[in-house]
């Protein structure tokens, strides 16, 4: 990418993991894609209608730069229903999904060379975001043995004078991994021990398997030291809507807004009024979703133990899972590319999200049961 018009700072960068699925997706027209975490589900009827409506009755405008007032009072209901948590409308923000979110957190809070505890493997945004906001990402290594538990002995070993914050993500985006109680307490002794900011990127928040989630901003005297990013897009399958939240203390508020001034002032009105209308009809609309990625889950759960050279842990959330296949004897990229080559399904090596996530690729349960066998039974034939 070395041009003399490009900032030199990215004269070595190539295409993200990501881009590189996007341009994959095109390549063959019978292409089972389970790749990219996006659902195959279309927002919810009455949320497209009424938002709809909205616009037709004047919602085109600039919205509120901390976002819609009656979005962020419905956003106080959810957390005091759901969670008995008190926050206030002066504590959040909506941005452009999580992804702006985590950017404007990171550039809110770092100072030149302050370091971020990354657990991985990560959310493939996470490492160019923190250096594109001038920190250090220090890697938390989670392993398979584990169920991709954080280790808070490990993570104490992974602090230093520079250590600004921990991001934690549950459920875990690629692994599907989710903390648990005793984990996420542990890691908010150490957080108030050390004096750090924990980052929680709960996007998958309504996706848990087996125990109710429970966000470490509800956890005695973490509200202080949290910052919370929610989105619409999975919950309420509204990727391309593109919204989502940051909860936290009103100082670190008004400094995002500040922030996010220059880049793009607020989040779009119509899909902040489709928000309003989905997070009202929560119980209709997440609850048969997440029963039917379930389903998909499990059902590609014993698909995979039944390929020789490849198993996965009991999905535990999100709809994810990370299959181990280090028994080819292949890299997650070779696998990756023959899967691709000769079943024509798509999935991610897992060395996309950091060194740890060699050996496995990630599989996005985001089709009907009927296309998973489709995919697996073309999987199955292809020899490793």
């Amino acid at each position: 990418m070395k041009h003399k018009f490009l900032s030199k700072r990215y004269w070595n960068s190539g295409a993200t993991p990501m881009a590189e699925v996007v341009e994959l997706a095109y390549k063959y027209d019978d292409l089972i894609n389970l790749s990219l975490g996006d659902p195959d589900y279309i927002t919810d009827k009455h949320v497209i209608d009424a938002s709809s409506l909205d616009a037709h009755n004047g919602h085109t405008r600039y919205a509120d730069s901390l976002g819609d007032i009656e979005l962020r009072k419905e956003l106080v209901n959810f957390y005091k229903n759901q969670y008995d948590y008190e926050v206030s409308d002066r504590e959040m923000m909506m941005v452009v999904g999580a992804c702006h979110g985590m950017y404007l957190v990171l550039e809110a809070i770092l100072d030149d060379g302050d370091e971020v505890i990354v657990p991985a493997p990560y959310f493939v945004p996470y490492y160019d975001q923190i250096t594109l906001a001038r920190g250090k990402a220090v890697i938390l290594e989670t392993y398979e043995k584990d169920h991709f538990q954080i280790d808070v002995e490990r993570l104490r070993t992974c602090i230093t004078n520079r250590t600004k914050a921990i991001i934690v993500n549950t459920p875990n985006n690629p692994t599907g991994a989710c903390l648990n109680k005793e984990t996420l307490e542990d890691i908010a002794k150490v957080a108030k021990e050390h004096d750090l900011i924990v980052i929680a990127d709960e996007v998958y928040g309504g996706f848990s398997f087996h125990e109710p989630f429970i966000p470490i901003t509800t956890f005695d005297g973490m509200k202080e030291r949290t910052i919370t990013l929610g989105s619409f897009s999975k919950d309420y399958a509204m990727t391309g809507w593109r919204i989502g939240y940051v909860l936290a203390s009103n100082f670190i508020i008004d400094c995002i807004r500040n922030i996010n001034e220059g880049i793009c002032f607020s989040a779009p009105s119509i899909s902040q009024r489709a928000a309003i209308h989905a997070i009202k009809k929560r119980e209709s609309i997440l609850p048969p979703m997440v029963e039917e990625y379930k389903k998909r889950m499990f059902y590609a759960y014993e698909r995979i133990n039944n390929i020789p050279e490849m198993s996965v842990l009991p999905p535990q959330g999100t709809f994810y899972l990370f299959v181990n296949i280090k028994g080819t004897g292949l890299s997650s990229m070779e696998i990756s590319r023959k899967i691709l080559e000769e079943g024509h399904v798509l999935v991610i090596p897992g060395s996309a999200f950091g060194k740890s996530g060699e050996g496995y690729v990630r599989i996005a349960c985001t089709v009907a049961v009927e296309k998973l066998k489709e995919a697996f039974d073309r999987i199955e034939k292809i020899k490793f």
